[in-house]
């Protein structure tokens, strides 16, 4: 009877240790897919948010889902051909790239009444819809865009772009930050506000911008908001980042080492719950 019922035991410990495995499927656009792709950043990042988050959470096992420059509507455009499959939690960090790619912002309307991914609220239905017919009682969370400083692409500086702290044809970031937070309130979906979070603001995005300047002809190392104007020729000029000016971004946008940190610690107090 006594070996009866340590084998009881043992099952039960044994299947509640199995049903403690949790899935994630993380969707988002670059800083998701350098997650797995480090060497992309020139070896600046060690590990992305998602490693970091299985790190303090070994139950939970995650599928990366991030395409390099996508943004949400091209998410909800392409939604069946992604091979997205049944999880227990999803995330969804986007909106970065709709910003700086002027997709239309639209309005909540867009996402209530389901008006199909010409806006990125309506890409968001899409996008939701999708997750929640793939498992009705998975847990969502949302992550809204981070703050981001001038971004210059480590292998081609042709591919830049200013910063979040002024609009990009007539729309704030923060109006994007802003509609998934309210997507995530009327869904009632915990929200991870990274636009808003104290540490992750602009001005620490990088210690500095290395550039030249325009009256001397001399490099200076500008500090935000110093470097908003002094101009960068991606034909002639450095790397306008060296490895020192590395801070919360390693370029300008993507999350470094001590950013990606900051994101996982803020996923783990969300995840723990479940």
């Amino acid at each position: 009877m006594k070996k009866l019922l340590l084998l009881v035991a043992l099952v039960g410990l044994f299947s509640s240790f199995k049903d403690d495995q949790l899935t994630w499927t993380a969707l988002g656009d670059s800083i998701t897919y350098l997650n797995d792709h480090t060497n992309e950043t020139g070896n600046r990042v060690t590990r992305g948010y998602m490693t970091r988050v299985v790190e303090k959470l070994p139950n939970v096992h995650y599928t990366n889902k991030g395409y390099n420059g996508w943004t949400a509507v091209r998410i909800a455009q392409e939604i069946e051909k992604l091979g997205l499959t049944k999880a227990d939690i999803y995330s969804v960090f986007l909106g970065t790239n709709d910003w700086w790619g002027s997709k239309p912002l639209g309005h909540f309307a867009d996402y209530q009444n389901s008006t199909g991914d010409a806006t990125v609220y309506g890409a968001f239905r899409i996008i939701i819809d999708k997750l929640r017919g793939l498992n009705p009682a998975a847990h969502i969370i949302l992550i809204t865009p981070m703050q981001r400083a001038d971004f210059v692409y480590l292998t081609n500086f042709k591919n830049n772009a200013f910063g979040s702290y002024k609009p990009k044809n007539g729309q704030s970031l923060e109006s994007f930050a802003l509609a998934v937070d309210s997507i995530g309130r009327f869904e009632q979906f915990p929200v991870v506000d990274l636009y808003h979070l104290k540490g992750l603001d602009v001005k620490k995005a990088v210690k500095y911008k290395r550039l030249k300047n325009p009256l001397t002809g001399q490099y200076h190392n500008y500090k935000y908001p110093a470097f908003i104007d002094v101009p960068f020729n991606p034909e002639t000029d450095e790397y306008p980042y060296p490895s020192d000016a590395i801070n919360i971004t390693y370029d300008g946008l993507h999350p470094s080492d001590k950013g990606n940190a900051i994101i996982s610690k803020q996923l783990v107090k969300v995840m723990k719950k479940y």
